[in-house]
């Protein structure tokens, strides 16, 4: 019998801790109180993948309100430039701390008869953005789960919105039962003033899960978001599952942090309903 493909993480021990005890820890430092309100049935959510430390509250905003379900597909930005431009995860499970999550192979599958969807590791051997959400879905999930991970690199508009058309047609078989993650930071370097009102403007536009708008307003502006693609294709495919409305829950920056807000990466948690 062949053995599984497991991909091993790449950054515990760096963005998060690799000791399973110290990691529940941090955790439940940075969640603070249980949200104690009915969970929300997101079609996706907009996260952030910094270092825990810096980004994990906001992230926990988010994740502390919303029901997993049993499918999840992770988009996340190419920080590494390696692999294909759109490239799904090939493997068998991801391995983090706290255990092993399977590759949901059904979803993969369907996705990689489209033209453009790229079988590939190469983009996901060290790429941190999508691997920092799944101790957060292992943490917060109340059944189990599979993912599908996929790397996106910088498209041009009209080719985000047809890779957002083709995982719709496969997603909408799946409707109440799978959930967006779109990971991604905000502005990057820049004084937290400043992030606050250029963020905005790209905020404003995920409120009214208009892509057209968010970028247009990212490259016009010079808005450091990384993950705007991921975001173009996840608030389209959310459209399409029955998202109506994008809701601010958390933005924060590492200034909170450090104390210097002279030069900030800044975080938002949005929940699409």
């Amino acid at each position: 019998m062949e053995a599984l493909k497991v991909r091993p993480p790449a950054v515990a021990g760096m963005f998060y801790p690799a000791d399973r005890r110290e990691l529940e820890k941090l955790m439940d430092y940075l969640c603070g109180e249980p949200y104690t309100g009915e969970k929300i049935k997101a079609k996706a959510v907009l996260v952030p993948h910094a270092g825990y430390i810096y980004s994990g509250k906001t992230a926990c905003e988010v994740y502390k309100r919303i029901e997993i379900p049993e499918h999840v597909v992770i988009l996340g930005p190419n920080h590494t430039g390696m692999g294909a431009p759109v490239s799904v995860y090939d493997g068998d499970a991801w391995e983090t701390p706290f255990g092993i999550v399977e590759i949901d192979r059904e979803i993969r599958d369907k996705l990689l008869q489209f033209y453009g969807f790229e079988p590939d590791e190469e983009a996901h051997k060290f790429e941190h953005s999508l691997e920092v959400q799944v101790p957060f879905l292992q943490k917060f999930a109340e059944r189990p789960f599979k993912i599908t991970p996929i790397v996106l690199s910088l498209l041009r508009y009209e080719d985000a919105l047809y890779v957002a058309r083709q995982m719709a047609k496969v997603l909408r078989d799946y409707a109440d039962n799978v959930l967006i993650v779109i990971s991604s930071d905000m502005s990057h370097y820049i004084p937290a003033e400043k992030a606050a009102e250029l963020d905005r403007l790209a905020i404003e536009c995920m409120e009214k899960l208009d892509t057209a708008c968010l970028y247009e307003r990212v490259f016009r502006y010079n808005i450091s978001m990384c993950g705007v693609i991921p975001a173009v294709v996840g608030i389209e495919v959310a459209k399409e599952l029955g998202a109506t409305k994008g809701m601010l829950v958390d933005y924060t920056n590492s200034g909170d942090v450090t104390g210097d807000y002279s030069s900030v990466v800044a975080y938002a948690g949005m929940i699409f309903v």
